[in-house]
Parts: structure tokens; sequence; C-alpha cells
């Protein structure tokens, strides 16, 4: 639904609203029963928070807590522009529960405005991934890892009161997740199954296989999508069918990704297949 000059979708599943504005509208003081996550991409806003009026400009991250009473008025006559996704309360404290490994059951974040250009571009990548969620039902569990992931990531980076860093070893069940992606790269394979394999939370996951193999669980797992197209292409099956049998949506999702990874599309890797 469009109104103005704000985008809103609601993507229920996922339990979160996706916002996108652009406005010199002042607003009043209000309330959100969700938290709120953002990035103002253009101009800048002073609003009351939680913790008194602050200011936030192009490539700040914003946040709101459910029922915590706030405003915004655009500084100076530009207007500003944001993307804002407002998650329900139980999605957000599922994540907040995890990243903290169970001894946090419902949080609060802490600071409504971020300057960190990590958190920014981790939310924008969350914000995209959220809006490519719908209607594609292949990619349903990959949306739902990669989002997971960008998550919390991201609340990692805005969550005061998480435990401290375990280094130490790699624990062993990391080489049972990169068997179980290795051994069907194809596979709908969801971040909770891949956590509930090596007996971990979902962030703790998120960290070991990093450490592992230098990438998160998706950014492994499309690695090895590509690999199995490749080997496919070279073989001279055709590439819509490349793209079923490596578990992409379709053969322009592949050609997406096979681009960035590779630099050259699938199309121009079987045309130079001897």
């Amino acid at each position: 639904m469009t109104t103005g000059r704000f985008k809103l979708a609601r993507y229920e599943t996922m339990g979160v609203d996706a916002v996108l504005a652009d406005t010199t509208h002042s607003f009043g003081r209000h309330i959100h029963n969700q938290f709120g996550l953002g990035i103002i991409l253009r101009g800048a806003q002073k609003s009351l928070s939680g913790r008194g009026v602050v200011e936030a400009s192009a490539g700040d991250v914003i946040t709101v807590n459910p029922d915590e009473v706030h405003d915004g008025s655009p500084v100076g006559h530009q207007g500003r522009s944001w993307k804002m996704l407002y998650f329900d309360q139980g999605a957000l404290n599922a994540a907040i529960h995890d990243l903290t490994e169970g001894r946090i059951t419902a949080g609060e974040l802490s600071y409504p405005v971020i300057n960190d250009r990590v958190a920014a571009n981790r939310f924008l990548a969350l914000f995209q991934t959220v809006k490519n969620s719908s209607g594609v039902s292949r990619q349903g569990a990959d949306s739902e890892i990669e989002m997971r992931e960008h998550l919390l990531i991201l609340l990692s980076r805005l969550f005061d009161h998480l435990p401290c860093e375990r280094m130490g070893s790699i624990p062993a069940t990391m080489e049972l997740v990169r068997t179980r992606i290795d051994d069907a790269p194809a596979d709908n394979v969801l971040l909770e199954e891949l956590a509930v394999l090596a007996g971990v939370s979902q962030f703790q996951l998120i960290r070991g296989f990093k450490r592992l193999t230098g990438l998160t669980p998706h950014a492994y797992l499309v690695q090895r999508r590509l690999h199995h197209a490749r080997i496919m292409i070279s073989k001279g099956i055709t590439l819509s069918e490349c793209a079923y049998a490596a578990g992409f949506a379709d053969q322009s999702h592949m050609t997406r990704l096979f681009v960035r990874a590779y630099g050259f599309s699938p199309g121009n890797y079987a045309n130079a297949v001897v």
C-alpha cells in the first residue's frame, strides 16, 4: 500500500513491516507496539526518544522500542528519507534471546541513533532481504536464513548486554554443519535446523561457522550452490535446469549471484566450455 510519499509492506510470516519514506512531514508524539530499526538515507531529522531529544542524519541507524513515546521533524527545509523495519515484539525478542544465549528473553535497544557504517550496511542488506522474501516460494527458506543472519549480526552491534565472546577452539560440530550443506546444497535449509545440528544457538552458529570457513552459513550455502551449478553447466545441462537443480529460485536468481561471484554470466561460462 502506498500513501503519499510512504511505501508500506507487511510480511506476516516474518512478523515485520517495511516502510520507505521521503517527506517533510513533522510527526506528533506517538508510540508503536513494535521494535523499529531503520536508517536515514537523505537529510536529517530531530526526534524525541527514550533518551531525550536526538538528531540523526544520512547514514545513521535509528531505533525505537515498543511503546516508547517519540516524534520526528526534519532538520532544514528539504525533508528527509528513511527506511524502517518494524518487528513484532515476539520476532525480535526471539532473536535477542538467541543472541544472549538465553540470558535475556525480552530486551531494549539502548541507543536511538547509532553512527556505525557496518551496522548501516547490515541494515540495508536486511531490508533488501525482507523485500525479496515475498512472491517466490522457492526462496522462502533462503530468505529466512539470510534474514536471520543479517538480523542477529545487526543486533550484536546495537544491543548492549551481549555475552562475552568465547574465543577458544571452533566447536567440532561446525564440521557437521559444513557437511550438511556440502552434501545437499540445493536443500531449503533453515538456520534453526543448522543450529540444532551443531548443538549451539543460532548466533553461536554464525560466529563459529564463520571462524571455520570465513563465511556465514548462508554465504557458504550460496557458494556451494554456485560451485554445483558450474559443474552442471560444464556438462552441457541447460541453464534453467542448472538453476533449479542447484537450489536457486530461478535462472535470473542464479545469474545475478553468478555474476556477482565470478564477474561473468552463466551463459558466458557455458559458451567458454570446450
